[in-house]
């Protein structure tokens, strides 16, 4: 259901060990404090650092990362020192900030990026024994050289689901949603679940409806910190809704020419309420 796009890996070449050595310009994802370091051209476009290295910025590595190759040129990502000041001519941004202003598949690099570092910095040493892991370099993964102990980056799995009730949508506003903005049911995947007893689920104890005929419609990586959103549509099959006064503050069936205010063009939740109205309204502004 959700409009294919051309794979990543037509541009990007993942890898652990850099077959090429640190004498070639590379791209750099530096983060300080969960923020990208960035640049402007001269005109006006948002760019990575690229150079050989960081010493022409002064910046020392406290750990890095070779991700792979990025249009013909290798990347890392980096750890630098917590709240550093940017180099002149440059700034610290969130990723959020930055959704469209870089091509997409660069944006979801920098997703991979940040849960380099994030899985880096928390694997130093062994979770089982207390010793310091090593880096394997044959894949991506940390291994403990005193139990065998080994770990790899987390990924974290969550359901997100548009319920469907005849031609409208149901949409709630959870508690910590800032003013009055509504989206999807969604969770985390709990251990020995399906992804469709996920759905069932979040839905029952969130809002108190049962669903049917669940079907796939697309995924997303959500690096804040390390979840993989992926999206199902669902038919709503019984009872009324209950919203769980914990999660959920509200919710309600909306049409598609009513809807209230919804997620930003980053979130997969809003690439579904987009496809929702494509099939109910004709009034284009709506998904714009």
């Amino acid at each position: 259901m959700q409009k294919k796009r051309d794979s990543i890996y037509k541009r990007f070449n993942p890898a652990v060990s850099a077959e090429t050595s640190l004498g070639s310009p590379a791209y750099w994802f530096v983060f300080s404090s969960n923020k990208l370091l960035v640049t402007m051209d001269v005109a006006g476009m948002i760019r990575l650092p690229f150079a050989e290295d960081l010493n022409r910025w002064r910046i020392k590595p406290i750990r890095q990362q070779y991700l792979g190759v990025w249009n013909g040129a290798p990347c890392y990502s980096v750890e630098a020192e917590p709240d550093i000041a940017a180099p002149e001519g440059m700034e610290f941004r969130g990723l959020f900030t930055l959704y469209g202003t870089f091509d997409e598949d660069l944006f979801h690099l920098a997703g991979r990026a940040i849960q380099m570092v994030e899985w880096d910095q928390t694997n130093q040493y062994c979770s089982r024994c207390g010793s310091k892991m090593d880096e394997l370099t044959n894949e991506r993964a940390k291994v403990c050289p005193s139990c065998s102990f080994t770990s790899y980056p987390r990924i974290s799995p969550a359901v997100i689901t548009a319920i469907l009730k005849g031609k409208q949508l149901l949409l709630a506003h959870a508690q910590h949603f800032q003013g009055d903005m509504y989206s999807l049911i969604a969770g985390f995947v709990e251990p020995g679940e399906t992804l469709e007893d996920a759905v069932q689920r979040e839905i029952m104890e969130e809002v108190g409806l049962k669903v049917k005929n669940i079907r796939y419609f697309g995924s997303q990586q959500w690096p804040f910190p390390h979840s993989l959103m992926i999206g199902f549509i669902a038919e709503y099959e019984s009872g009324d809704i209950v919203v769980d006064g914990e999660e959920i503050a509200k919710a309600d069936w909306f049409d598609a020419d009513q809807l209230p205010e919804i997620p930003t063009e980053i979130s997969i939740a809003r690439k579904m309420i987009n496809w929702y109205a494509e099939q109910y309204t004709d009034v284009k502004e709506l998904i714009e």
